[in-house]
């Protein structure tokens, strides 16, 4: 086991544009903070808006146009195209009688080689199956596994196309359905592929990650991407490796750490945890300002030779299930 920081950064540079910030370090900290309360539901628009107004005007902006900027620029920031030749790529739907009735889930794979190969549920944040994670879920089969990304908004009517709406929709899930779909979702893909199979999850999706190693004894491996800490009393279930990566400047979510480090200690789980200094909560999003290229290309690293590792059958001659 594991508890590290890295100190290797990577800067941006402001374009000339205002609307086009790049990086986090273009705001003021505790516009950060806010736009982080934003996101989570704990601020409305008109909240974040008044109280951000006065670093909007600092930035030349109005207070709309500071929003905007650190609003995800999806297009701008796609990595694999949806028709890359190299996959295939398919929406798909299957059961889940304990939650919602249907699941419905972007399933991509490499176009060719073996058909027995590894599956990774890949879990959204706070907003649905929207175009970076569907991005996200093609990166993850251009490593060969079969990437399997649900959409907890489907039985609202899916991602609604605007982040804002797909927030208020989210609100809208009973999230113990929720659960129980993801559950549905990675239980599916253990019986496909090499019958091994791994989550990764990004803030929301990151607890979703921890929820289910403490759940499913048939998950092989759980990387979570700053997401909520399981209940501990849950966490000696756990039989999954884990991955989990922190932001340093991340307070919602470091703060509940201490207390989970201790219980993975306590109970002998398999785990890394790493730290990336001066990132924020959502460091890994490359959509938004608080992206942090060298820290997620770090993490993305450490996250690929992770599965690798447990999900292509080296993890018992290394370590040894727990």
């Amino acid at each position: 086991m594991a508890n590290r920081d890295d100190s290797d950064r990577a800067g941006g540079k402001r374009g000339d544009d205002p609307r086009a910030l790049a990086t986090a370090s273009d705001f003021d900290p505790e516009v950060l903070r806010l736009f982080d309360q934003y996101v989570h539901g704990l601020l409305d628009r008109r909240g974040f808006l008044e109280r951000a107004g006065k670093f909007a005007f600092a930035l030349g902006l109005t207070t709309a146009g500071l929003l905007d900027a650190l609003t995800p620029r999806f297009a701008q920031a796609q990595k694999v195209p949806p028709s890359d030749p190299r996959l295939a790529a398919e929406y798909v739907e299957i059961d889940s009688p304990r939650g919602y009735g249907k699941v419905r889930a972007y399933c991509v794979r490499p176009a060719k080689g073996p058909k027995k190969l590894p599956a990774v549920l890949v879990v959204h944040e706070n907003r649905g199956l929207n175009p970076h994670i569907e991005d996200v879920a093609r990166r993850v089969a251009l490593d060969r596994f079969i990437a399997f990304a649900p959409d907890a908004l489907f039985p609202l009517g899916g991602y609604p196309g605007d982040e804002d709406k797909a927030r208020e929709l989210f609100q809208k899930l009973d999230q113990q359905k929720t659960r129980e779909d993801f559950a549905a979702a990675a239980q599916h893909q253990a019986g496909h592929g090499n019958g091994k199979v791994g989550v990764v999850g990004f803030c929301y999706g990151g607890g979703i990650a921890s929820l289910l190693a403490t759940r499913l004894p048939e998950l092989d491996a759980a990387v979570s991407f700053y997401g909520s800490a399981p209940s501990l009393e849950a966490v000696p279930g756990i039989k999954a490796a884990l991955m989990i990566h922190l932001a340093e400047n991340d307070e919602r979510i470091n703060a509940a750490w201490p207390a989970y480090e201790t219980a993975l200690k306590s109970a002998g789980i398999d785990f890394e945890a790493f730290t990336y200094p001066g990132t924020q909560h959502g460091f890994n999003n490359d959509t938004t300002p608080r992206f942090d290229e060298a820290a997620a290309k770090l993490a993305w690293e450490r996250t690929t030779t992770f599965f690798n590792r447990t999900l292509r059958g080296a993890r018992a001659a290394s370590t040894g299930k727990k």
